[in-house]
């Protein structure tokens, strides 16, 4: 019973590892903006055979949860950060102070 937990778990990490793979690779070709069926019927079938996967576990009495850590896809771009720098900055006099101040002598 437990090796068949333990060869399940094995299966929907490998599973969901693909499954990130794959919707990468959907994304790309959205954003190329070509056909991406084939990968998109592949998900499908993955996400089938993911949740036979887990009703399966499920009706083993296990309910820990899966993690996996080695692969991370960021959903989104992280924004570029603009780095503002100190701006000297020196006073503008207004025309009737300008008149008051004396011009330096050379």
């Amino acid at each position: 019973m437990d090796n068949r937990i333990n060869e399940i778990r094995r299966l929907i990490r490998a599973l969901r590892v693909s499954m990130l793979e794959a919707e990468a690779i959907m994304r790309d070709q959205i954003n190329r903006e070509e056909s991406c069926a084939f990968v998109a019927q592949e998900i499908m079938k993955m996400r089938s055979v993911m949740s036979l996967l887990v009703e399966e576990r499920t009706m083993l009495g296990d309910t820990d949860p899966i993690l996996v850590n080695s692969f991370f896809l960021p959903r989104r771009r992280s924004a570029v950060k603009s780095v503002a720098l100190p701006v000297k900055r020196k006073l503008a006099l207004a025309s009737s102070e300008k008149a008051r101040v004396p011009s330096p002598e050379r």
